[in-house]
């Protein structure tokens, strides 16, 4: 897509996309060390050519939860009419008991999480059927309190997020 071409995309129309997702990246692993305390603590990767952003890990357990971000921004068309769609590539798409997609809209004039879908991999994986002619799988999901998408019970509110890894890691140091 091609800049102005009126898709809601914003990473095909931005030159500040990769800094923009970044930003999110961090911002999310900020708030969910100081939302826990410290409890949560979050390593990044150099490079991101396997659909890792963060991997969460608890203090003072071994157990870690990978997670692909997918942010979009508050002044996007879609995440004003409190919808969101994010796109995943299926070459970097490797779903695991131990990796987590994430979902999140951003309030860009706050600089902070306004809602986040946690969804297992492999829970996201058992919904997809072959990815697009451009190699990628489509998130849909709404915003809306009253909605009753398909993702409905994994949406949560900024606040809900932090608990939600830690609630995810605890099931992996259990399993």
């Amino acid at each position: 897509m091609r800049h102005g071409s009126g898709e809601d995309d914003y990473t095909a129309k931005s030159a500040d996309a990769s800094r923009m997702g970044k930003a999110a990246e961090h911002l999310i692993a900020a708030f969910c060390i100081l939302a826990t305390r410290g409890v949560l603590n979050v390593s990044t990767s150099l490079v991101d050519d396997e659909g890792v952003d963060l991997v969460f890990h608890r203090r003072g357990s071994t157990a870690t939860l990978a997670v692909q971000v997918k942010a979009r921004m508050s002044d996007s068309k879609r995440v004003r009419s409190e919808g969101f769609v994010a796109f995943v590539r299926s070459q970097t798409f490797a779903p695991r008991p131990n990796l987590d997609m994430l979902f999140v809209a951003i309030d860009v004039a706050q600089g902070a999480v306004m809602k986040a879908w946690l969804i297992p991999s492999n829970d996201y994986a058992a919904t997809l059927g072959a990815p697009s002619s451009r190699g990628r799988y489509r998130f849909s999901a709404s915003m809306k309190d009253d909605s009753k998408d398909r993702w409905r019970g994994y949406r949560l509110e900024a606040q809900e997020l932090p608990q939600a890894v830690l609630h995810r890691l605890d099931g992996l140091a259990e399993g």
